[in-house]
Protein backbone atom coordinates (compact mmCIF):
# COMPACT_ATOMS: atom_id res chain seq x y z
CA UNK A 1 0.00 0.00 0.00
CA UNK A 2 1.19 3.38 -0.87
CA UNK A 3 4.31 1.83 -2.79
CA UNK A 4 5.13 5.40 -3.80
CA UNK A 5 4.48 7.77 -0.64
CA UNK A 6 7.18 10.11 0.01
CA UNK A 7 9.48 7.50 -1.50
CA UNK A 8 9.23 4.75 0.80
CA UNK A 9 8.25 1.22 -0.36
CA UNK A 10 5.81 -0.52 1.59
CA UNK A 11 4.68 1.46 4.17
CA UNK A 12 1.78 -1.00 4.97
CA UNK A 13 1.76 -4.89 4.81
CA UNK A 14 -0.86 -6.45 4.50
CA UNK A 15 -0.20 -9.41 5.88
CA UNK A 16 1.99 -8.06 8.83
CA UNK A 17 -1.45 -6.11 10.24
CA UNK A 18 -3.61 -8.80 9.36
CA UNK A 19 -1.24 -10.91 11.63
CA UNK A 20 -1.23 -8.79 14.62
CA UNK A 21 -5.41 -8.68 14.19
CA UNK A 22 -5.00 -12.71 14.49
CA UNK A 23 -2.93 -12.07 17.95
CA UNK A 24 -5.04 -9.87 19.14
CA UNK A 25 -8.05 -12.40 18.29
CA UNK A 26 -9.91 -9.19 16.16
CA UNK A 27 -12.29 -10.93 14.00
CA UNK A 28 -12.03 -8.72 10.93
CA UNK A 29 -9.57 -7.58 8.01
CA UNK A 30 -6.63 -4.66 7.24
CA UNK A 31 -9.31 -4.52 4.08
CA UNK A 32 -12.25 -3.88 5.67
CA UNK A 33 -10.20 -1.56 8.70
CA UNK A 34 -8.60 0.39 6.67
CA UNK A 35 -11.90 1.09 4.42
CA UNK A 36 -13.79 2.01 7.61
CA UNK A 37 -11.15 4.81 8.19
CA UNK A 38 -11.25 6.15 4.79
CA UNK A 39 -15.05 6.22 5.21
CA UNK A 40 -14.47 8.20 8.48
CA UNK A 41 -12.17 10.69 6.52
CA UNK A 42 -14.75 10.57 3.45
CA UNK A 43 -17.82 12.05 5.88
CA UNK A 44 -15.46 14.79 7.07
CA UNK A 45 -14.09 12.45 10.42
CA UNK A 46 -11.07 14.55 12.27
CA UNK A 47 -7.33 13.33 10.67
CA UNK A 48 -6.26 13.16 14.42
CA UNK A 49 -4.81 9.82 15.02
CA UNK A 50 -6.47 9.21 18.12
CA UNK A 51 -10.03 9.89 16.87
CA UNK A 52 -9.51 6.97 14.48
CA UNK A 53 -9.75 4.12 17.23
CA UNK A 54 -13.12 5.32 19.43
CA UNK A 55 -14.75 6.10 15.83
CA UNK A 56 -13.36 2.44 14.82
CA UNK A 57 -14.78 0.69 17.70
CA UNK A 58 -18.19 2.38 17.40
CA UNK A 59 -18.26 1.76 13.47
CA UNK A 60 -17.19 -1.77 13.29
CA UNK A 61 -17.17 -2.48 17.17
CA UNK A 62 -13.07 -3.62 16.86
CA UNK A 63 -10.84 -2.79 19.93
CA UNK A 64 -7.71 -2.68 19.24
CA UNK A 65 -4.79 -1.71 21.64
CA UNK A 66 -0.95 -1.94 21.40
CA UNK A 67 1.31 -2.51 18.49
CA UNK A 68 -1.95 -3.05 16.37
CA UNK A 69 -3.63 0.34 17.93
CA UNK A 70 -0.33 1.96 16.08
CA UNK A 71 -0.27 0.60 13.20
CA UNK A 72 -3.59 1.72 12.68
CA UNK A 73 -3.56 5.31 13.94
CA UNK A 74 -0.32 5.48 11.65
CA UNK A 75 -2.18 4.15 9.01
CA UNK A 76 -5.42 6.39 9.43
CA UNK A 77 -2.58 9.44 9.36
CA UNK A 78 -1.23 8.46 6.11
CA UNK A 79 -4.55 7.59 4.60
CA UNK A 80 -5.60 10.86 5.76
CA UNK A 81 -2.54 12.69 3.41
CA UNK A 82 -2.79 10.17 0.41
CA UNK A 83 -6.51 11.70 0.20
CA UNK A 84 -5.31 15.73 0.22
CA UNK A 85 -2.41 14.98 -2.04
CA UNK A 86 -2.05 16.53 -5.25
CA UNK A 87 -0.57 13.75 -6.68
CA UNK A 88 -4.11 11.17 -6.31
CA UNK A 89 -1.79 8.97 -4.30
CA UNK A 90 -4.24 7.10 -2.32
CA UNK A 91 -4.80 3.41 -2.65
CA UNK A 92 -7.01 0.52 -1.05
CA UNK A 93 -5.49 -1.46 1.13
CA UNK A 94 -5.68 -4.92 -0.56
CA UNK A 95 -3.73 -8.19 -0.65
CA UNK A 96 -1.03 -8.64 -3.06
CA UNK A 97 -1.23 -9.35 -6.52
CA UNK A 98 -0.05 -13.21 -5.97
CA UNK A 99 -2.74 -13.92 -3.61
CA UNK A 100 -5.82 -15.88 -5.07
CA UNK A 101 -8.33 -14.28 -6.74
CA UNK A 102 -11.31 -15.51 -4.85
CA UNK A 103 -9.16 -13.93 -1.70
CA UNK A 104 -8.87 -10.38 -3.46
CA UNK A 105 -11.72 -9.92 -4.57
CA UNK A 106 -13.76 -10.84 -0.82
CA UNK A 107 -11.15 -8.23 0.68
CA UNK A 108 -11.93 -5.67 -1.95
CA UNK A 109 -15.86 -6.52 -1.04
CA UNK A 110 -14.62 -6.06 2.64
CA UNK A 111 -13.36 -2.56 1.69
CA UNK A 112 -16.62 -1.50 0.32
CA UNK A 113 -18.24 -3.14 3.59
CA UNK A 114 -15.86 -0.87 6.09
CA UNK A 115 -15.95 2.17 4.27
CA UNK A 116 -19.65 2.33 4.42
CA UNK A 117 -19.72 1.40 7.46
CA UNK A 118 -17.21 4.43 8.54
CA UNK A 119 -19.44 7.09 6.68
CA UNK A 120 -22.43 6.00 7.73
CA UNK A 121 -20.68 6.78 11.51
CA UNK A 122 -19.56 9.60 10.85
CA UNK A 123 -22.92 11.10 8.73
CA UNK A 124 -25.54 9.90 11.55
CA UNK A 125 -23.52 11.54 14.01
CA UNK A 126 -23.26 14.29 12.47
CA UNK A 127 -26.95 14.45 11.05
CA UNK A 128 -25.43 15.03 7.26
CA UNK A 129 -29.27 14.60 5.29
CA UNK A 130 -28.72 12.93 2.10
CA UNK A 131 -29.43 16.06 -0.05
CA UNK A 132 -25.81 17.00 1.80
CA UNK A 133 -24.45 14.47 -0.89
CA UNK A 134 -23.81 15.43 -4.80
CA UNK A 135 -25.62 13.15 -6.66
CA UNK A 136 -22.43 11.49 -8.13
CA UNK A 137 -21.22 10.73 -4.52
CA UNK A 138 -24.91 8.99 -3.29
CA UNK A 139 -24.25 6.96 -6.91
CA UNK A 140 -20.69 5.68 -5.77
CA UNK A 141 -22.64 4.62 -2.26
CA UNK A 142 -24.49 2.83 -3.72
CA UNK A 143 -22.27 1.35 -5.93
CA UNK A 144 -20.49 0.39 -2.81
CA UNK A 145 -23.11 -1.41 -1.40
CA UNK A 146 -23.03 -3.39 -4.66
CA UNK A 147 -18.90 -3.75 -4.76
CA UNK A 148 -19.29 -4.96 -1.04
CA UNK A 149 -21.61 -8.08 -2.42
CA UNK A 150 -19.10 -9.29 -5.67
CA UNK A 151 -17.85 -12.48 -6.06
CA UNK A 152 -16.00 -14.22 -8.78
CA UNK A 153 -18.49 -15.53 -11.94
CA UNK A 154 -17.96 -19.52 -12.52
CA UNK A 155 -16.96 -19.77 -16.12
CA UNK A 156 -14.91 -16.81 -16.71
CA UNK A 157 -11.14 -17.35 -17.90
CA UNK A 158 -7.98 -16.05 -15.26
CA UNK A 159 -7.13 -13.22 -17.74
CA UNK A 160 -10.95 -11.93 -17.59
CA UNK A 161 -11.35 -12.04 -13.44
CA UNK A 162 -8.01 -10.16 -13.30
CA UNK A 163 -8.78 -7.68 -15.65
CA UNK A 164 -12.00 -7.16 -13.82
CA UNK A 165 -10.73 -7.08 -10.49
CA UNK A 166 -7.65 -4.57 -11.59
CA UNK A 167 -10.30 -2.06 -13.01
CA UNK A 168 -12.74 -1.89 -10.06
CA UNK A 169 -10.44 -1.53 -7.53
CA UNK A 170 -9.41 1.58 -9.59
CA UNK A 171 -12.87 2.65 -9.74
CA UNK A 172 -13.18 2.76 -5.92
CA UNK A 173 -10.31 4.27 -5.53
CA UNK A 174 -10.74 7.38 -7.59
CA UNK A 175 -14.53 7.14 -6.16
CA UNK A 176 -13.18 7.52 -2.83
CA UNK A 177 -11.39 10.41 -3.66
CA UNK A 178 -14.63 11.41 -5.36
CA UNK A 179 -16.52 11.39 -2.06
CA UNK A 180 -13.83 12.78 0.18
CA UNK A 181 -13.46 15.94 -2.03
CA UNK A 182 -17.28 16.65 -2.10
CA UNK A 183 -17.78 16.27 1.32
CA UNK A 184 -14.43 18.09 2.86
CA UNK A 185 -14.68 21.35 1.05
CA UNK A 186 -11.28 22.70 2.89
CA UNK A 187 -9.86 20.27 0.75
CA UNK A 188 -6.74 21.92 -1.12
CA UNK A 189 -6.92 19.67 -3.84
CA UNK A 190 -11.11 19.84 -4.56
CA UNK A 191 -10.18 21.91 -7.48
CA UNK A 192 -8.46 19.18 -9.30
CA UNK A 193 -10.57 16.79 -11.05
CA UNK A 194 -9.58 13.21 -10.64
CA UNK A 195 -9.99 10.30 -13.54
CA UNK A 196 -13.28 9.91 -14.34
CA UNK A 197 -14.75 7.65 -12.32
CA UNK A 198 -17.75 6.01 -14.32
CA UNK A 199 -15.35 4.42 -17.25
CA UNK A 200 -14.84 0.98 -15.77
CA UNK A 201 -15.94 -2.06 -18.57
CA UNK A 202 -16.74 -4.64 -15.25
CA UNK A 203 -18.07 -7.86 -16.40
CA UNK A 204 -16.75 -10.71 -14.69
CA UNK A 205 -16.92 -10.46 -10.97
CA UNK A 206 -20.69 -11.09 -10.14
CA UNK A 207 -22.54 -8.18 -8.99
CA UNK A 208 -26.03 -8.47 -7.26
CA UNK A 209 -27.20 -5.53 -9.70
CA UNK A 210 -25.68 -3.54 -12.21
CA UNK A 211 -23.76 -0.63 -11.28
CA UNK A 212 -22.79 2.55 -12.10
CA UNK A 213 -19.00 1.38 -13.39
CA UNK A 214 -20.04 -1.83 -15.01
CA UNK A 215 -22.37 0.00 -17.36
Amino acid sequence: MYDNFDGEPGVFDFEEIANHMLEQGVESSPSTVHGCLCGLLAAGASSEAEVCLDALDQALGLSVHGELAEQVMQLYTVTAAALLDDEFDFYALLPDDEVDIVERTAEMAAWCKGFLAGFAHVSVGAEINPPALSEDSGEILKDFAKISQAVIGDQDSEEELENSYMELVEYIRFAALNVFMDLVPDDPVAADTPPSIHSVSYTHLTLPTTCTPCR
